[in-house]
């Protein structure tokens, strides 16, 4: 399944880099001034020429597709290190001299633009067992890409990254929830990330539906159902026909959990679900069931983006299929709960800034019940998807693409014969 994903299924989070296309032609800066994670890229293509040159040519297509310097200002290499300086310590401010001119659209041009240049399909990159031939997904480039996020994550961890001005910017937006009684005292919050990943006011602005109900599976996050997907017998999973890398074989739970992972196979002939955050999203998730955890580890592997250029619209379009979950960084906790088998609650990082963080308490042996809390995304985290074994006999009840609260009825899990 392809499909271009609405612009509100990126983060705010992700503002900082349309400023980088604004300040690209005015940013001149000799190399010994360039920021660390810069000289850390510049260093890379040195030590590796042949990353250099694929970088090059990855440019080099972009602009063959998009040759406006306007919508498209990187066209060499020195113009993409400046272009790195000026997306690595950004603050949502800075976006714009007129914050109430910037949209979501914007938001969504600046974070497909950022991948677009590195998008871009290479044919020595092709039968090399990546999840496309493009450079994001090529070591060490797609290493650097993490430095780069967890770089970029860092500085939105300091109080440089806040300040009234920002919070005014989103308070001033109802989508975003600020105005209501849903989340704590702004007052808590002394870093851009504090904000992302800002805390309700108490329990009752998320209501759990049929609490003490084990059937009833309930949204682990506000975010947009996308339906259910079937798990053969071998465990690999039906989408539209299949999903399939290098044009050879279907996605699997192997590739989801890892292939050391002693639940590879524990869920054929179940279900896949996952459901998209949007930008204003509460970015806390929690437990859809109750039970006892008995796994949980965290992955960490590409933080990437598929985009194409419109040429008819003159924007950038991401592409989302349901496979990209599977090469991306994310964290997964298993749960047993009892009579309807195992759970697996699968929350994925997406893009630029890719951080699943569990609670502490959130370790194998511990039980908890459905609706605690199980963790945060900061910067990055746009999906989160359930597995469940054919003995739930899971069925979603919430509507496709329409938004749902963490806490609302997801689903019921109806059982079966194992």
């Amino acid at each position: 399944m392809k499909r271009t994903i609405s612009q509100t299924k990126l983060y705010l989070a992700i503002i900082v880099l349309a400023a980088s296309i604004l300040a690209i032609s005015t940013v001149a800066m000799c190399e010994d001034s360039h920021k660390a994670i810069t000289q850390d890229l510049i260093n890379l293509v040195e030590k590796n020429p042949e990353i250099g040159d694929m970088l090059e040519k990855s440019i080099a297509k972009a602009k063959e597709i998009n040759p406006d310097p306007q919508t498209n200002p990187v066209q060499n290499l020195s113009d993409y290190y400046d272009f790195i300086d000026s997306a690595s310590e950004l603050i949502p401010q800075d976006v714009l001299d007129d914050p109430a001119n910037l949209t979501r659209d914007q938001i969504l041009q600046s974070i497909c633009y950022f991948y677009y240049l590195v998008d871009q399909p290479l044919p020595e990159l092709e039968n090399k067992g990546l999840f496309d031939n493009t450079i994001q997904y090529y070591e060490p480039f797609s290493s650097w890409l993490r430095d780069f996020a967890d770089s970029w994550g860092m500085f939105l961890d300091t109080e440089a990254s806040w300040n009234n001005e920002t919070y005014q910017q989103f308070y001033d937006d109802p989508i975003y929830g600020l105005q209501g009684p849903w989340y704590e005292s702004p007052s808590n919050w002394s870093t851009f990330n504090q904000f992302f990943s800002r805390y309700l006011a108490s329990a009752d602005q998320r209501p759990i539906n049929s609490s003490n109900d084990t059937s009833v599976v309930v949204s682990p996050a506000d975010s947009v159902p996308e339906g259910t997907w079937a798990i053969d017998n071998n465990s690999t999973i039906q989408v539209d026909g299949g999903l399939q890398i290098k044009l050879v074989r279907y996605f699997s739970v192997e590739d989801l959990l890892g292939n050391d992972s002693e639940y590879k196979d524990a869920f054929a002939n179940g279900v896949l679900t996952h459901t998209f955050l949007n930008v204003n999203d509460y970015h806390r998730y929690h437990f859809a069931v109750g039970g006892k955890i008995v796994d949980n580890r965290s992955i960490t592997q590409n933080v990437a983006l598929e985009v194409k250029w419109n040429s008819t619209g003159k924007k950038y379009d991401p592409i989302d299929s349901t496979g990209w979950q599977f090469s991306q960084t994310r964290g997964y906790v298993i749960v047993d709960a009892g009579e309807y088998g195992l759970v697996a609650l699968i929350p994925m990082g997406m893009a630029q800034v890719s951080s699943v963080n569990f609670e502490d308490g959130v370790i194998v042996g511990t039980t908890h019940e459905k609706g605690e809390m199980l963790g945060n995304f900061l910067f990055g985290g746009s999906d989160f998807v359930m597995l469940f074994q054919k003995q739930a006999g899971f069925e979603m009840t919430a509507t496709p693409d329409v938004h749902i609260l963490m806490g609302e009825k997801y689903g019921v899990m109806k059982g079966t014969a194992e």
